[in-house]
């Protein structure tokens, strides 16, 4: 007998990317961001009908596209409008090797008002992270008076 589910797992909420390729997305945030993958589900041919890594504790779930299903990826839909922001222990090691994996740097990494050393990237696939460690923690009134300070220039 098996036992009834929690209404809501935990996390609540965890991104779901749509790729072309997700076989190879998957071996692409393995060596980029030390993936772990959990879980794959794949067809006959190799498509993967969903998918699921950890990153740093936190998941990511996956497939292929579907274009029947209007699950497109990035690549299909001319862009994307979600990023996703990873935090890790040495930013600039993990974005150098992200960017020697094949992603496309897009603001190089630096020191930012908010506290975070941060650079953002283009996976290969089409999705935008923003890639960071914490160096300052700030609070929020900390980081508003940095903030006015920077957009009153």
């Amino acid at each position: 007998m098996t036992s009834k589910p929690a209404p809501v797992p935990q996390p609540a909420m965890t991104p779901y990317l749509t790729v072309k390729d997700a076989a190879s997305a998957i071996e692409f945030y393995k060596k980029a961001f030390g993936a772990i993958e959990t879980m794959r589900l794949a067809e006959p041919g190799g498509k993967v009908g969903h998918a699921e890594i950890m990153i740093n504790g936190s998941p990511i779930m996956m497939s292929d596209e579907y274009p029947e299903l209007d699950a497109l990826g990035p690549q299909s839909r001319g862009g994307t409008t979600v990023g996703i922001h990873l935090y890790v222990d040495n930013v600039d090691e993990v974005f150098t090797r992200a960017v020697a994996e094949g992603a496309t740097a897009l603001r190089p990494v630096k020191d930012e008002f908010y506290g975070d050393r941060s650079g953002k990237l283009a996976d290969p696939f089409g999705h935008v992270w923003y890639v960071s460690t914490r160096k300052e923690a700030l609070s929020a009134e900390e980081m508003t008076k940095r903030y006015e300070a920077l957009t009153n220039q």
